[in-house]
């Protein structure tokens, strides 16, 4: 007997599956190319470190029942305590499924869809029960302003802090997910840094960056392990040449 036969509840579950998410329009690319390309997905997975309750997810439906209509695809999703292998086997996030409504949800600006994102995807949103929606604008003028985000209060979001921290650069705290949300005038990528430690949390520059320092080090270290070695038979041999020297007088 399989797991799925001895729970039909589980069986039901996986059964049913969202359709694929329509074709997006050639301006919507943006979330590709300022949040997916850095390999932000893959590393705020890792930072997260519960692989097995938490979805990191994006550019499939998010509904609110089995029988709901389609609703929204989240440029970013993320979501704790909840099945992953659903998500997928699902081909998206079913709300009474999971059994909670995702914890965060990120939105690119784009021309063709900056309006729906101010107005009718944040009531939604709302509705839906997403704790934290958050909007990021590498331009800055399609939303207004570059970096913005709301926090769930009494059913209703209410703005989060954003802060001037430098000339160009402005940051909000997302207490979902931990993390410090940044936009820079000058980068026009979407920043995650870490309170704990002030510092960006992984991505494939850094930790290319980190492999060639690494690897800088160890040929540095074997190189001075060689030059002292070499000293060492240098200097052996020059006691043997004394101790030579030394018997013949």
């Amino acid at each position: 007997m399989t797991a799925t036969d001895a729970n039909p509840t589980a069986q039901t579950l996986i059964s049913f599956r969202l359709p694929e998410p329509p074709e997006r329009h050639p301006d919507e690319v943006t979330s590709y190319h300022y949040v997916h390309l850095t390999g932000n997905p893959h590393f705020l997975a890792r930072h997260f470190a519960k692989p097995e309750t938490t979805i990191v997810g994006a550019e499939l439906f998010l509904v609110a029942a089995r029988r709901s209509r389609p609703l929204r695809v989240p440029d970013l999703l993320i979501a704790f305590d909840v099945d992953p292998d659903l998500y997928y086997e699902q081909n998206g996030y079913v709300i009474s499924d999971q059994g909670k409504a995702p914890d965060f949800v990120l939105e690119v600006a784009s021309k063709s869809t900056a309006a729906v994102d101010l107005g009718p995807k944040r009531e939604e949103y709302a509705a839906l029960g997403i704790r934290e929606y958050w909007r990021y604008d590498f331009t800055g003028e399609f939303y207004g302003v570059g970096l913005a985000g709301d926090q769930l209060v009494d059913g209703r979001y209410e703005p989060i802090e954003i802060v001037e921290i430098a000339p160009g650069v402005l940051q909000g705290e997302s207490e979902a997910l931990g993390l410090w949300l940044r936009w820079e005038r000058d980068v026009k990528l979407l920043g995650w840094y870490d309170p704990s430690t002030g510092e960006h949390i992984p991505t494939f520059d850094s930790v290319q960056d980190q492999l060639k320092a690494e690897r800088a080090a160890s040929s540095a270290e074997s190189q001075a392990r060689q030059a002292a070695e070499r000293r060492v038979l240098e200097l052996e041999a020059e006691i043997r040449r004394l101790q030579e020297r030394e018997s013949r007088g």
